[in-house]
């Protein structure tokens, strides 16, 4: 039985470029779903809902700039407007300012929850990495363990079959010896009766106590 080292797997990966285990289509061959185990299942959820949240407020920010930017443009065009309805529009510009405070607000939020993303990213990744490492080591020495279990059995059985091999041509041999050596005492005639006999005998056919004794 080969003997287990403990791997630390963090000192190894630490300050390398990784790439998204989950966006790559080589980490989804070393584990299809079938073998992945609970824990690669949750740290692959959880580095998938990252990268969906990291997606969405990129899309929201985007869109909220986009908001931002016409509630802009009807203030600037409400600044141009008549005299008498000064009033209205005043309303319409305090109310758009307002929304564009309240844009400002989400969008920094947005931004900053955005910026701590790729960090996170990085360290989910990390963690299914080191899972995954850890899985396929274990895979491997098990892998490791059962070829030594065959390895033996190979070696084993090849001496064994040695040993029949030899027995085998032994008896051969041996059963050739005797029939040449009838063959000398008897002669051919008779050893062709008893010959056919022995077809009989060993075919099960009716002429057996022609071999037994009376």
């Amino acid at each position: 039985m080969r003997k287990k080292k403990k791997v630390d797997f963090y000192s190894v990966i630490q300050n390398k470029k990784i790439p998204i285990l989950t966006l790559d289509a080589r980490w989804h061959e070393l584990f299809p779903d079938e073998k992945k185990t609970g824990r690669i299942k949750e740290l692959e959820e959880k580095v998938n809902q990252l990268l969906k949240t990291q997606g969405k407020l990129v899309n929201d920010i985007e869109d909220m700039k986009k908001l931002k930017k016409s509630f802009m443009e009807d203030i600037i065009v409400n600044m141009d407007a008549e005299e008498d309805a000064n009033k209205t529009k005043e309303k319409r510009m305090d109310k758009n300012k307002r929304y564009i405070n309240k844009l400002n607000d989400k969008i920094n939020e947005a931004s900053d929850r955005l910026s701590r993303i790729p960090n996170e990213i990085k360290e989910a990744n990390e963690e299914l990495l080191i899972e995954s490492l850890r899985v396929c080591y274990e895979r491997i020495y098990s892998n490791k363990n059962e070829i030594a279990v065959i390895n033996d059995w190979i070696r084993e059985t090849r001496e064994e079959l040695k040993k029949k091999i030899l027995l085998k041509h032994d008896m051969e041999t041996y059963s050739k010896q005797i029939y040449s050596n009838l063959h000398d005492i008897l002669g051919a005639e008779i050893i062709n009766i008893f010959d056919g006999l022995q077809e009989q005998y060993e075919d099960g056919g009716e002429n057996r106590q022609d071999f037994k004794k009376e």
